[in-house]
C-alpha cells in the first residue's frame, strides 16, 4: 500500500511540477525525493516507486503533448536521434530518463532519511 501511494504521489506531483511554468525541468527531482523522505521505504522499493511514479508522469506528459500536435515535433526530433524517426521510442526514452532521474532522486531521499534517523 505505501509502495502504491509512493507511486501516485510521486507520479502526480512530478505531473503538476512539470506543469508548473516557473519550475525548471529537473523541477521533480526534489519532489521525487520529499515523497522518499516522507514514506519511508527500503532502498529497492524506493527507488523502483521514484522510477515507475516519474516514467509514468514523464511518460504520459510526454505523449499527452506529441497527441495534441499530431506528432510533427516528436518526429522531427526523432531524426536528429538513432531513433528512425519514431516517435513512440522519443516518447519511451523520454519516460525512461525522467524514471532514472525520479529514481535516482527517490534513492536518494530514502538515504537521506536513514541517514537523518541513524542520527538522532
Amino acid at each position: 500500500m505505501k509502495f502504491f501511494l509512493s507511486v501516485l504521489l510521486t507520479m502526480l506531483a512530478g505531473i503538476g511540477i512539470s506543469l508548473w511554468s516557473l519550475s525548471p525541468w529537473w523541477g521533480f527531482v526534489p519532489v521525487a525525493s520529499l515523497v522518499a523522505i516522507a514514506l519511508h521505504q527500503v532502498p529497492s522499493k524506493a527507488f523502483a516507486a521514484g522510477f515507475l511514479g516519474m516514467l509514468l508522469a514523464w511518460g504520459g506528459l510526454s505523449w499527452w503533448i506529441d497527441w495534441q500536435n499530431a506528432s510533427l515535433l516528436s518526429k522531427q526530433v526523432a531524426v536528429l536521434f538513432p531513433l528512425q524517426g519514431s516517435s513512440a521510442a522519443l516518447i519511451l526514452l523520454t519516460g525512461i530518463l525522467g524514471g532514472l532521474l525520479g529514481g535516482i532522486a527517490a534513492l536518494a531521499g530514502c538515504y537521506l532519511r536513514s541517514t537523518k534517523s541513524n542520527v538522532e
